[in-house]
């Protein structure tokens, strides 16, 4: 009688050994995906300074913008480890001019040519609380000028509010939220000539935190604030914040005396 033949363990048989080299196999492919990869899953988006218009317009005059800078990224060459790219030499931010200051003479108009706003401007004080007063709603197509502050182009800071919009729609300064930096102001006086302001920040404040001195504080040049509602609107209390625009004076237009 022929001895009987003994079976292979199974972790011997020709089908396991196929199916081992076969697992090993891919999971090294996959492992190579996932370095040339840099190990990010797919779908996830590369980390770095998010650009906001709003937060570039709100930034001061000559400051850089987040994320903007030469060293904000990398390179894709830095990224993977190959040598750094020449980044060309940054320009210096040029210094936005300033016009020499006039005489006190009353505002008549306010024109913002960018936006296709121009306005008949009325004179405003103070009310018996000392909060400057608003024009009338029911002419919201007004904007008021501080008559005890500054006028067009002379040195300190000037203030000119108008409404937003009224219970009959948009009023004078409802463009006003489309405002950039380097918008040209242009201010029309009684004795013919214009102070041309340039745009240099355009903020949002609560109204519960509004800084008087950095709005209204004394300048030794002539700057401008144009005022107006902002932020959420609730019918109880109206809107939660101003919407404020800093400017200063960079030319002037016209001769005195001239109409």
């Amino acid at each position: 009688m022929a001895p009987r033949r003994r079976r292979r363990p199974w972790y011997r048989t020709r089908a396991y050994r196929l199916t081992r080299t076969l697992v090993v196999a891919s999971a090294l492919v996959a492992g190579g995906v996932w370095w040339a990869g840099d190990g990010e899953p797919a779908g996830t988006p590369v980390s770095g300074a998010v650009h906001d218009d709003r937060a570039a317009a709100s930034a001061p005059a000559g400051a850089a913008a987040v994320g903007h800078g030469p060293d904000s990224r990398r390179s894709a060459g830095e990224a993977r480890g190959g040598p750094p790219r020449r980044s060309p030499a940054a320009r210096p931010a040029r210094p936005r001019p300033e016009a020499s200051p006039l005489t006190r003479s009353r505002a008549t108009s306010l024109r913002i040519p960018s936006l296709g706003l121009e306005a008949p401007v009325m004179g405003l004080r103070l009310d018996h609380e000392r909060r400057l007063t608003a024009p009338p709603v029911d002419d919201p197509k007004v904007v008021g000028w501080y008559s005890d502050g500054p006028t067009p182009g002379e040195r300190g800071t000037a203030v000119v509010v108008g409404h937003r919009d009224t219970r009959t729609g948009a009023a004078v300064f409802a463009p006003l939220e489309r405002i950039r930096t380097g918008v040209l102001v242009e201010a029309r006086r009684v004795d013919g000539r214009t102070a041309v302001y340039t745009v240099d920040a355009v903020r949002t404040y609560a109204k519960a935190h509004f800084p008087d001195a950095e709005v209204y504080g004394a300048r030794d040049r002539p700057e401008l604030r144009l005022i107006t509602c902002g932020g959420a609107y609730d019918r109880k209390t109206g809107y939660t914040a101003n919407l404020v625009v800093f400017a200063h004076l960079t030319q002037t237009r016209g001769r005195a005396g001239t109409s």
